[in-house]
């Protein structure tokens, strides 16, 4: 009887060891962004967990605000939840990025990638940047540049 036991015990542990490693294996929101076909640095560094659903829809969630310049004279925000539509190169219905221009902050609604273009929309305006510039994570608060941080918002 205690072979048994013991057999059960070993059994359930290693149950829980495959369990735990599967969990660890799940791919990043960074990762699942270059299964779709875009870069890592379209999202800044701390993503803390994402959802993804069947139909294509996705939560990303941040610790909090996310708020940073970038080279062009532009201003991002990240809410601490991003919401949209994914499907291969093309991130439609976004909520929770913006950009300001000038002295008003615009919702990017669209990011879509056209070889080695991004293109972001701003309402009926699009914007077409290198993927190169989106290689390395901006980091909150001072982007790629932590040299001259900004406060976040």
């Amino acid at each position: 009887m205690a072979l048994c036991h013991k057999t059960l015990i070993g059994f359930l542990l290693f149950m829980a060891v495959l369990l735990v490693s599967a969990r660890s294996e799940a791919p990043t929101a960074y990762e699942m962004l270059e299964k779709f076909n875009f870069p890592k640095g379209i999202l800044p560094e701390g993503v803390k967990g994402y959802k993804l659903h069947e139909d294509g829809s996705f939560e990303v969630h941040l610790s909090g605000p996310c708020n940073f310049n970038v080279d062009g004279g532009y201003s991002l925000s990240y809410r601490s939840k991003i919401s949209g539509q994914v499907s291969l190169g093309s991130l439609k219905k976004l909520q929770g990025v913006s950009v300001k221009i000038l002295f008003i902050w615009i919702g990017i609604t669209e990011v879509s990638r056209a070889e080695d273009q991004l293109d972001f929309f701003v309402g009926p305006l699009a914007a077409s940047f290198p993927l190169s510039n989106f290689d390395e994570c901006p980091t909150c608060g001072c982007g790629l540049n932590c040299a001259n941080p900004i406060a976040d918002a």
